[in-house]
Order: structure tokens, then sequence, then C-alpha cells
């Protein structure tokens, strides 16, 4: 059962598609992910050009990372994802791959436009920060 508890307001607007903030216990362990990209087991960025193709792989391999630290994404307390766009619609892409993964847990996030992302080709990343009690 995730410890993480999701906060809303009633002061902040009700339009928001995620919790505006996040509490963890203080007996959990607090789990810090690098951002999660969109690269195969040989290290090669894939579905070059595929926002949304992209944004699936790092969230598996998000998910692969969230396991290795005995967590999964009930317990992510925030995301930020990052796509290499000036496009909204390009965002939203990203954005709706990642919500429809973490379904009724809408953890605070930050979606964001860069100029450009670490490996060549590549079009998304996504963030998290988790709790888990051991």
């Amino acid at each position: 059962m995730s410890v993480v508890s999701l906060i809303r307001s009633d002061l902040l607007a009700s339009t928001a598609p995620y919790a505006y903030a996040s509490t963890a216990p203080a007996d959990a362990r607090l789990v810090f992910l690098a951002g999660a990209c969109p690269l195969d087991l040989a290290g090669d960025v894939t579905a070059q050009g595929d926002i949304a193709a992209q944004a699936r792989l790092c969230i598996e391999n998000l998910e692969t990372a969230l396991a290795a630290a005995g967590a999964c994404l009930a317990d992510v307390l925030s995301t930020r994802i990052l796509v290499a766009t000036t496009e909204r619609p390009d965002l939203v892409t990203a954005w709706n791959v990642v919500r429809d993964a973490f379904g009724d847990h809408d953890a605070p996030s930050t979606l964001l436009g860069v100029t450009v992302l670490g490996y060549p080709n590549q079009l998304v990343e996504v963030e998290a920060i988790a709790a888990v009690r051991d």
C-alpha cells in the first residue's frame, strides 16, 4: 500500500489534472529517480520523432527503476516531464501518455518544453520522486 498522500485545495483551480501537492510520512524512504529516457537495452534512443512512443518507453524505464528501488507508480510523490519542443500540442501528447500510465494516482506534475535533451534524437524525459516504507 502506498504511503503517498495527494493533496488538493478548494482554493486552487479544480481544472488541473493532478494534485497540487503530496506528502509522505516521516518514516518513509525517499527515492529520487534520474530522468527516465527513451533508451532501449543497448542504450539507443528509440522511436525517433515519435513523442508518444518515446513517452511510453520513458514510463516503462521509470517503472523498471522504481521496481529496483522497491517502489511502483503509486508510490510517486511528483513528476517532471520534459519535452524537446516549442509546440504545446507536443507537450499534451507526452502528458497524455504519462497521465494514462499513472491512472488515478494523479501525483503533482510539471510539464516543460525544453530546447534539447541529453541524447541525440531524444524528445522526452520523465523525472520522479517516490516514497516507500521498508
